[in-house]
């Protein structure tokens, strides 16, 4: 699959559960001064994040392109830093939660409709603590306890210097 299709079949998919697609935000955001470039798909929304404003909409997907300066030092050493790339996201705004974000990941990753990667392949990470999302992988997806990795905020977690607890 080439990477045009890989990114069509994902904005598709999460079109279909209801969410805006929007466009990628610049690459230099002029009015966010805590960032030199776009580093991430939630950019574009960190104001809303931080309780500043309100959007016209509660879910969203997006493609945005980003770049990560701070990265540079762990490219090519590791198989996941890249300065340049672009992220496919999901955002909900007070809507969907863990349960929906999990059960359409799974969906679009082996549904022969979407992806159709063999599910046999296919392990996850949740937060260290988060019972929760550990209970609808195991529980609800199927997924075998030992291929549920549990992982600290070192590796799986990013407050991008928002509120631990979110927006207003």
């Amino acid at each position: 699959m080439k990477t045009d299709e890989l990114r069509e079949k994902y904005l598709t998919f999460f079109e279909s559960k209801g969410c805006v697609r929007r466009p990628s935000d610049v690459l230099v955001p002029r009015w966010d001064p805590s960032v030199l470039f776009t580093p991430a798909g939630m950019n574009q929304f960190k104001d809303h994040f931080l309780g500043r404003c309100k959007l016209e909409f509660t879910r969203a997907t997006t493609c945005q392109k980003c770049l990560r300066t701070g990265d540079i030092e762990n490219v090519g050493r590791t198989a996941y830093h890249h300065t340049f790339f672009e992220m496919l996201g999901n955002f909900s705004f007070g809507d969907y939660f863990k349960r929906e974000a999990i059960l359409w990941a799974w969906e679009f990753l082996t549904d022969k409709k979407w992806l159709g990667l063999d599910p046999e392949k296919i392990s996850a990470t949740v937060y260290l603590d988060d019972d929760e999302a550990a209970s609808i992988w195991t529980e609800q997806v199927g997924l075998p306890p030992e291929k549920v990795t549990r992982m600290d905020e070192d590796e799986n977690f990013w407050p991008a210097n928002a509120p631990s607890q979110g927006p207003d």
